[in-house]
This record gives C-alpha cells, sequence and structure tokens, in this order.
C-alpha cells in the first residue's frame, strides 16, 4: 500500500532506532525519504537499506540542534523536489543528563534543562523551519512532532524528561493552531516504553542494578500498567506515524496520539 506515494519526507536524528523505524515505514508506504543525523555513516546505512528494500532514500549530515544546518537541508529538499510533504524528529537525551531517576531535590539545574533544550528545543527548531518551507513552497505538510508518556504519568524522579515532554505537547497545539490556515497540520506521537531499544534496555539495566533488583523485576514495572499483554513495537510506532502523515490522517491535527497500547496510569 503506498499511501505516501509522491510525498517528500526529512527525519531528522534518523540514527536512532525510533526515527529510522518511521523512515523505513515512510518509505514503504512510497515517500521518499531524506535522512539526516550527525552520524552520517549510520543514516547512509539506512538510506542503503531503504533503497535495497525498493525505496528511495538519500542520506545527509544535520546536527538537529544547529538552525542553520536545519535550514540549509530543508532548503536544499525544496529546491530539489518543489515541496516539502512531511517532517519527523526522533531526538532524544541520555536519561542521566537529563536527571532521570534521580530526586528533584539532587538533580542539578542543568539536568532539569537539559531535556527542554535539547528535546523540545530541537523540536521547535525542526518545526518552524520545516513551516516556514511548506508556506513557501505551497506545501499541505505534517509537522509530526515526538515525545514520551512521561508527559502525563505521575512518576518520581523525571522533572526535567516530564517537563520537557509536557513542553513538546503544548508546542503541538500552538504550531497546529498557527499553520492551520496554510494547510499544514501538527500532530505529536507519544510513545510508551519501546522495550526492544537500546535506550530502555540500557535504563532498565541501570535501574535495577541502583535498586538492588533484578532486570526481570524491573521489566515488570515498566509493564505493571499495560491494559495489555503485548505493549509497542518499533515497527508499530513506524506504521502509526504513516498513517497520521497520509491523507487520512488529517482527521488527528493538534492531537497527541498515544503509541502505547493503552495504560492505566496515563491520564
Amino acid at each position: 500500500m503506498e499511501n505516501l506515494k509522491n510525498k517528500v519526507a526529512v527525519i531528522f536524528a534518523a540514527s536512532g532506532q525510533i526515527a529510522g523505524a518511521v523512515a523505513r515505514s515512510f518509505a514503504q508506504h512510497g515517500a521518499k525519504v531524506y535522512v539526516t543525523a550527525t552520524n552520517l555513516s549510520a543514516v547512509k546505512t539506512l538510506a542503503e537499506e531503504i533503497k535495497a528494500g525498493g525505496g528511495q532514500a538519500e542520506a545527509g549530515k544535520v546536527d538537529a540542534m544547529n538552525e542553520t544546518e536545519i535550514d540549509t537541508y530543508l532548503q536544499k529538499v525544496v529546491a530539489d523536489n518543489g515541496k516539502l510533504d512531511m517532517v519527523f524528529n526522533g531526538i532524544g537525551t541520555y536519561y542521566r543528563d537529563a536527571g532521570s531517576g534521580t530526586p528533584t531535590t539532587m538533580a542539578t539545574f542543568e539536568q532539569f534543562l537539559n531535556p527542554l533544550q535539547r528535546i523540545c528545543g530541537s523540536q521547535f527548531l525542526t518545526s518552524r523551519a520545516a513551516a516556514k518551507y511548506m508556506i513557501q513552497s505551497g506545501s499541505a505538510g505534517t509537522l509530526l512532532l515526538f515525545n514520551a508518556s512521561m508527559a502525563r504519568t505521575k512518576t518520581p524522579n523525571m522533572a526535567g524528561f516530564a517537563a520537557a515532554c509536557a513542553a513538546i505537547e503544548g508546542l503541538t497545539r500552538v504550531l497546529a493552531a498557527e499553520f492551520g490556515k496554510h494547510g499544514i497540520k501538527a500532530i505529536c506521537i507519544c510513545s510508551g516504553a519501546l522495550l526492544e531499544t537500546k535506550k530502555i534496555s540500557g535504563m532498565i539495566n541501570d535501574f535495577s542494578e541502583n535498586l538492588g533488583i533484578t532486570r526481570e523485576e524491573m521489566t515488570l514495572q515498566y509493564k505493571k500498567f499495560d491494559l495489555l499483554k503485548s505493549g509497542p513495537t518499533l515497527k508499530q510506532v513506524g506504521e502509526t506515524a504513516a498513517f497520521l502523515v497520509s491523507d487520512n490522517g488529517v482527521v488527528f491535527n493538534s492531537h497527541i496520539v498515544d503509541v502505547d497500547c493503552g495504560k492505566i496510569n496515563l491520564l
């Protein structure tokens, strides 16, 4: 099914597992995908994988925290294609840098600000640059933002990360209200913990060691609020993203779309 045929997509921080999954799904549904990251080798490998599977992909080196690099790259994409249909930014942060797992009374101000500047700040930079070029080229595109369910859960010792995730949700609604008159929609895909990713696996190992419990016991802590026995997978996140940026996905605009298979503790 090629519901993204002839669409042009730019994926930022595509060296990460989640953004990589989104890029693969976009390409499988027919989009021409530009995959970017600071790690050029990683996105070149991803682009070659996509092309080997019959998709269209190009790799580029872009720092999703550098406004000039973002702007220059998007300008090139629009110059080459005449349009920009969707952007996705999968940027994350190392949990220790964000003070995750550290009591609020002990976390430093720098740790609190880290996810706000890195995660929310990068979403701001890539979204507004993309909107500018969508407006200039007359593209009725989609700004697909990304955050984690920490925005609406009551979890201790996660002040900076939770604040950043909540800020991204607020940013999504502002962007939708501001750019809707240009036919541009803004959506935030909100993922639950993806146990197959290296980031979550590493956190489970570290937290279990810090708490003096087994890895299995720590994993159960992640699963205890699940409504279903299975949680979300990378492929499901990618497929959900592909639907949201499709023509049928227009029914979701300004919305925060949870991809977690249902959680008891999510507001």
